[in-house]
């Protein structure tokens, strides 16, 4: 099994929204494994005052349901907070799963 890894970088970049944008990497499965190492990942970033907070799905093999619940938890707090929440470069199992779930019309999806 692949367990999720969570790299950051800040600033302008191919990824970057903007030079204060945090880009979130992940590799590896989300699953409900590794689904509440995201939740705190991505709580750090959003308290640390990240915006735009970019995450970057390009290097997730599987993605499920938990998963989904996480991003739908940090969408709220992010729009809580005055912040933009978007994700980036889904493979086309978490597109599907985003699609199907009619997810992908509430994400910014790059």
């Amino acid at each position: 099994m692949t367990v999720l890894q969570t790299q950051t970088s800040h600033g302008a970049g191919p990824q970057a929204a903007g030079p204060a944008a945090t880009v979130i990497h992940l590799h590896g499965e989300v699953d409900v494994f590794t689904s509440a190492a995201l939740r705190e990942r991505l709580l750090r970033a959003l308290r640390r005052g990240a915006n735009p907070l970019i995450l970057d799905l390009s290097g997730v093999s599987f993605f499920d349901t938990s998963g989904l619940a996480v991003l739908v938890g940090i969408q709220r707090r992010a729009r809580s907070l005055g912040v933009t929440f978007e994700l980036s470069a889904p493979r086309h199992q978490t597109a599907a799963l985003l699609r199907i779930t009619g997810l992908d019309r509430t994400f910014t999806i790059r």
